[in-house]
């Protein structure tokens, strides 16, 4: 199960703003302080839910996720297009014998993914989205 702790930040009809802290695995080592590796991201997740009526500005929430909505965000963010890229890529090199233009034409491919993905945004927000509850 994926948890994150965070901070209600705006309730606006079904949706619910939550601020969280995302921290790097290393932010509970007690050299942190002294390496430059260990860092953390403040982020804005909406969450979507038919009882906004609990909730208020500066409430702290508990956000949950499944292990299977990480692993699928992982899949089609990282993964896939990695896979697409190495494939338009040795496929295009080998047909064209032109390294450049292969590169060149894995990269379109590549922002054509991304840009797919960008424009069905709005259909993965069912399929990735987070519950939310107080913290008591």
């Amino acid at each position: 199960m994926i948890k994150h702790r965070g901070t209600v930040e705006s309730v606006t009809g079904k949706h619910i703003s939550v601020r969280i802290v995302q921290t790097s695995a290393c932010s509970a080592c007690g050299a942190r302080r002294l390496c430059n590796a260990a860092e953390s991201k403040e982020k804005l997740i909406r969450v979507e839910t038919s009882d906004t009526s609990s909730y208020r500005a500066g409430d702290e929430v508990l956000l949950t996720g499944s292990i299977g909505m990480g692993l699928a965000a992982v899949w089609w963010a990282y993964i896939l297009p990695l896979l697409l890229l190495l494939l338009v890529l040795f496929f295009s090199v080998w047909v064209t014998s032109s390294e450049p233009a292969g590169a060149l034409l894995a990269l379109c491919v590549l922002a054509v993914y991304y840009g797919l993905l960008y424009a069905n945004r709005k259909r993965w927000t069912n399929k990735f989205s987070f519950t939310i509850k107080h913290l008591n």
